[in-house]
């Protein structure tokens, strides 16, 4: 399974051969030199329908034919746009070609760029077919039925630290404590003022009070598990 992190909460993810896309923000995003023209994927995720997270998703989705998955309402919204979608909702699961996927709850709001209803926002829980197991809590504040998803046994997870709009550090520590990844990967910060946070410090807070190791990217920057 392998990692990009392309700036704020946009993630490309490799496993079995297919490439996913999660949360798709190029055009617009001041952090990425990525643009939405240079990447491929064959499955979108996107966790909510705020503008810098559906972003790129359906002109991205038209040119590679990939297919986006997400809540039903935002599924339903983005296929009367010409795109092949995939709805679930909080709860439940799916065996998609890449693996088994399960939505989660998230703790934030999701509204679409065009004002109208987003449905609830999400996370996701991914089981590949290796057997790993990978969760991306997409935006969304603290909560306690995060220790339910580490229970599954985690090898991954990537968490907001931003703040303000997400879990800040403090909570995002309170997260990890948890969700007991093996590896954590921070997003959702320094992408603009509002959310500025120094992830090597938080990094090191975490691995000083447990046991996962923190992985702090580089926009643009990948690593394997």
């Amino acid at each position: 399974m392998k990692l990009t992190w392309y700036a704020h909460a946009t993630l490309g993810l490799e496993t079995g051969g297919y490439r996913l896309l999660i949360d798709p923000f190029f055009s617009g995003n001041p952090a990425t030199t990525v643009k939405a023209s240079q990447v491929e994927a064959d499955f979108i995720l996107v966790t909510h329908g705020h503008g810098d997270h559906i972003g790129d998703a359906a002109p991205i989705a038209k040119r590679t034919g990939a297919t986006v998955i997400s809540n039903f309402e935002i599924a339903d919204w983005i296929a009367k746009h010409g795109v092949k979608s995939h709805g679930q909702h909080l709860g439940g699961g799916f065996k998609h070609p890449f693996g088994y996927l399960k939505l989660t709850q998230a703790l934030h709001g999701s509204a679409m760029p065009d004002g109208s209803y987003g449905g609830n926002p999400c996370g996701f829980l991914l089981t590949t077919n290796d057997g790993q197991k990978a969760y991306f809590a997409g935006d969304t504040g603290l909560f306690g039925d995060m220790a339910l998803i580490g229970e599954e046994g985690l090898d991954l997870a990537v968490i907001p630290i931003g703040d303000n709009f997400t879990m800040g550090p403090a909570d995002a520590l309170r997260a990890v404590k948890l969700l007991h990844p093996r590896v954590v990967v921070p997003i959702h910060y320094s992408t603009f003022g509002l959310i500025d946070q120094d992830a090597q410090a938080w990094a090191g807070q975490v691995e000083a009070a447990s046991t996962t190791k923190v992985v702090v990217l580089k926009p643009g920057e990948s690593f394997e598990l």
